[in-house]
């Protein structure tokens, strides 16, 4: 049986464009600690969505980036277009409950996009990893999320301290001025 070309050219097609949809994968990373900082890592081919889920502590504030690992440019790049942090109360990702707490896109593509959030109190979030591969093989990027420790709320001790080291310095120059 002889193929028609025409036919071998709209399964290929069909083919490649199968392969050209967004990908998108779900990555669990669990609890992050304090001072520990947890990498993360996709690859992909074509367009692709990753998630990274995972359950931060109440803290002083947080920082995510991710980069581009270019290996061999013409066979593995990756151009990244949204990074964002979500907020996620019930666990699940794409539930009503999901709020965008910070987010950064980037028009032509880059190699590398951050984010930090101040203090927060804590729970489950997810980023979300958009972008574009252009290498012959794929994509590959990686990233890292860190986590401060909550600022440290004075005693009442160094309350008291603090009030009287003021008082004085305003007796001082009181005292000087008259």
């Amino acid at each position: 049986m002889k193929l028609n070309k025409s036919l071998i050219a709209a399964v290929m097609a069909f083919g490649s464009l199968v392969a050209g949809q967004a990908s998108a994968t779900t990555t669990a990373l669990g609890p992050i600690a304090v001072g520990v900082p947890v990498p993360f890592a996709g690859v992909a081919n074509g367009p692709f969505t990753d998630i990274f889920t995972f359950t931060l502590p109440a803290n002083g504030g947080s920082g995510y980036s991710v980069t581009d690992f270019t290996l061999l440019p013409l066979m593995f790049n990756t151009a990244l277009v949204n990074f964002s942090l979500v907020s996620n109360a019930d666990g699940i990702v794409g539930s009503a409950d999901d709020q965008v707490v910070k987010s950064t896109t980037a028009v032509n593509g880059a190699d590398t996009l951050s984010l930090t959030y101040g203090a927060s109190p804590g729970g489950n979030y997810y980023l979300s990893v958009m972008g574009i591969t252009s290498g012959s093989s794929g994509g590959i990027y990686n990233g890292a999320i860190s986590v401060a420790a909550p600022a440290p709320v004075p005693e009442p001790e160094t309350w008291a301290m603090m009030i009287a080291g003021l008082g004085a310095v305003g007796f001082l120059a009181r005292r000087r001025k008259a």
